[in-house]
């Protein structure tokens, strides 16, 4: 039994190497974003940009791709995910731009000048009620700047569901609590809709479903080990004997809801994506 009570840690560790294991199907719906996002109202200077929640940099390095004269600060509040994100990424662009990372909690962070663009990747679903920082974020653009948003829809997938479950049994309950539960943070695309037009701006609010095809042996519980499975086995921390027992009994159950086909096995992903320019 691994059901002894201990203290559970309120923020997750990152371990920026597993999360870009899959770094190809995590990328995708930021370049479906980026794809989306207008002109911005930087014409005869350089662009101000913020990405919040840069993880390990590779998807802000994109914003340097399409502004190549602009100052991009990405911000984390993981310290191994700012290590990466500034030893890979750090430093003058090919456009002459500046590409720097600083911690911050995006939960409170406030733009202290004037931006351009203020975007972020698969980050809110991780801040309690992220949609009462909308107004701040967006009253520190220019006039026609944007703020623009992605995150996971897919709360009520198995992977998600069974890991609730998981943890809500007897065996595991005491010690890890509501660490499988993190679905409430995100609201459905109409609601976002409504909160962004809400607050003066042009939205453009949509989801995608990708099918995604993982290839190796047990693969959603390899990409669920660089998300959702983080504040699990941060709680679990260095109890070798717990993790193994809790990721062999996860792994079943993915394995009977994720079968493998003959070409990979089928991960479908659900994501939501808002594009919000503040009026000129």
């Amino acid at each position: 039994m691994h059901s002894v009570e201990s203290v559970v840690p309120t923020t997750p560790t990152w371990d920026p190497r597993q999360y870009l294991r899959h770094s190809g199907h995590r990328t995708r719906p930021f370049l479906d974003l980026l794809a989306r996002i207008p002109h911005l109202p930087a014409e005869d200077r350089p662009a101000r940009i913020a990405d919040l929640g840069c993880g390990p940099g590779n998807v802000t390095a994109l914003l340097a791709d399409r502004w190549p004269d602009a100052r991009i600060t990405g911000y984390d509040l993981s310290p191994d995910m700012l290590e990466l994100a500034g030893k890979d990424w750090s430093g003058t662009t090919r456009g002459g731009g500046r590409l720097d990372f600083r911690s911050a909690d995006v939960a409170h962070w406030t733009p202290t000048e004037p931006h351009d663009l203020i975007v972020s990747n698969a980050t809110l679903q991780w801040v309690p009620d992220h949609p009462e920082s909308f107004a701040r974020w967006i009253d520190g653009l220019h006039p026609g700047g944007t703020f623009a948003f992605q995150v996971p829809g897919n709360f009520t997938a198995p992977s998600h569901t069974l890991l609730g479950e998981l943890c809500d049994t007897p065996e595991w309950r005491s010690r890890l609590g509501d660490q499988g539960h993190r679905s409430v943070h995100v609201l459905e695309p109409a609601d976002y809709l409504t909160r962004l037009t809400g607050l003066g701006c042009e939205a453009d609010v949509w989801e995608t479903t990708y099918c995604q095809l993982l290839q190796g042996e047990d693969p959603v519980l390899d990409w669920v080990k660089g998300t959702a499975l983080r504040p699990v086995l941060t709680v679990l921390g260095d109890d070798r004997d717990a993790v193994d027992a809790f990721l062999g009994q996860y792994r079943a159950l993915l394995r009977e809801a994720y079968p493998p086909g003959p070409h990979g096995t089928v991960f479908p992903f659900r994501r939501i994506f808002a594009v919000a320019r503040r009026k000129p």
